[in-house]
């Protein structure tokens, strides 16, 4: 009875000691990072509360990255009214081909905004169980001539963008609320674009008529179970 006792005290104070060491962290550049809780973030900045009770802020420009309730997000770069500005993208899938979401505080819906290009240019490392990454491009552009009321559209919850390091821009691919022919038409041809060296999948693609977050999400996943990097 001893023994069994001895042996569910050492169980339990393992799962402690996980408990405590799944911190969350702000990774500021490789091998300086600082753990903490995670108080919240709006996709600009985020703000860490430290173990000893200090609370501290931190622009996107200003770090590498942050570990959240065992979710990573990178710091990319984009260029708006020629003014280099720094996102939070939250990673939903890295590999070959790596899916990403981004959102934050919005106000009122505006008009319907047009197609966002992103252009690589920097390498940014991400977590990956630790605090030491893969490097793939993070420059991103906007483009220019866009009011700033307008572009608060391109940080609003739920916008999911794609990229498939070595073939070009990282795309926004952000499914509608009423499956429209044109923006399904454009999900399909860009799905079918990154999976190009996959008949399999690429046949599944072909043949679906809708598109959620979701499925986007498993279809990327497939992809990268298969061609590991």
């Amino acid at each position: 009875m001893k023994a069994i006792k001895y042996l569910g005290i050492l169980l339990l104070l393992s799962i402690l000691t996980i408990k405590v060491s799944a911190q969350d962290a702000v990774i500021i550049s490789d091998g300086n990072f600082i753990r903490g809780t995670v108080q919240g973030t709006d996709f600009q900045t985020v703000g860490i509360k430290t173990d000893d009770g200090e609370v501290q802020q931190f622009k996107a420009k200003d770090i590498k990255e942050f570990m959240w309730n065992g979710e990573t997000y990178v710091s990319k770069t984009f260029v708006t009214n020629k003014r280099t500005d720094y996102r939070f993208f939250k990673i939903v899938e890295a590999g070959a081909v790596n899916l990403y979401s981004m959102g934050g505080s919005t106000g009122s819906q505006k008009k319907k905004r047009s197609r966002l290009r992103f252009m690589p240019s920097i390498g940014i490392g991400i977590g990956s169980g630790g605090y030491s990454g893969v490097g793939f491009g993070g420059g991103v552009s906007f483009g220019g001539g866009r009011r700033d009321d307008e572009q608060t559209e391109a940080v609003r919850p739920g916008l999911y963008y794609i990229e498939k390091p070595g073939t070009g821009d990282m795309l926004e691919i952000t499914p509608d609320a009423d499956n429209s022919d044109a923006n399904t038409q454009y999900i399909k041809n860009t799905l079918l674009a990154k999976f190009a060296d996959d008949s399999d999948l690429t046949e599944r693609v072909k043949g679906m008529d809708s598109f959620d977050a979701k499925t986007i999400q498993s279809l990327v996943k497939a992809y990268n179970t298969v061609h590991q990097k």
